[in-house]
């Protein structure tokens, strides 16, 4: 009976300590990924939101899909949040029937807000890509590549869109299409999944 009991202390000590790493880890990593001040419209990925944005979230607030966030809007743009600490998980907007021009604006303001993209793949898709030190220019990505070595990206801003950004559309293509970007952290989102 002894053992019994002692062996679940031992269990649940072990999974406390587990859990308290793991949410260091999470702590380590919003630091390091607010610190890369990725911004859009005032809000910072990894940081805590402001008494202002407090306010709007708790005023229009969206559906979230995981118990320890939530989400709400602020015109166009969607935040989700980690509950226990306010900060920013993930920034997104998306719109429905955007026309090349509008795309092409979305995509100039992006520009102006990141600077040159790491990536661009297909005249649909634009990455930014940010390891500890910062964005990761084209070069170093394209050397990174050719000698198969990998980058540690902390954090992402993805633009993609259904209808070439640049390219003239032929006749046969839609005219206007879906576009959305998004700016997460992968290893941020991998590491509260597993929470």
């Amino acid at each position: 009976m002894q053992k019994k009991v002692m062996g679940r202390i031992c269990v649940t000590v072990l999974f406390l300590l587990s859990s308290l790493a793991q949410a260091n880890e999470l702590n380590s990593l919003f630091g390091q990924v607010e610190k890369l001040k990725i911004e859009r419209q005032g809000y910072v990925l990894g940081a805590a939101l402001n008494q202002e944005q407090m306010k709007t979230a708790a005023s229009n607030p969206i559906d979230a899909n995981f118990s320890d966030t939530f989400k709400f809007k602020d015109k166009n743009l969607n935040i989700v949040a980690q509950k226990t600490s306010n900060r920013v998980l993930i920034i997104y907007e998306q719109f429905e029937d955007a026309t090349q021009k509008e795309i092409q604006e979305l995509i100039g303001d992006l520009y102006m807000n990141f600077d040159d993209p790491t990536v661009l793949a297909h005249d649909k898709v634009v990455y930014w890509a940010y390891t500890k030190k910062g964005i990761i220019t084209s070069m170093e990505f394209d050397a990174a590549r050719q000698d198969r070595k990998k980058l540690d990206i902390l954090a992402t801003v993805k633009f993609v869109s259904d209808i070439n950004i640049m390219e003239k559309a032929k006749e046969s293509e839609p005219a206007t299409g879906q576009v959305y970007y998004i700016i997460s952290s992968d290893p941020i989102l991998k590491l509260f999944k597993d929470t």
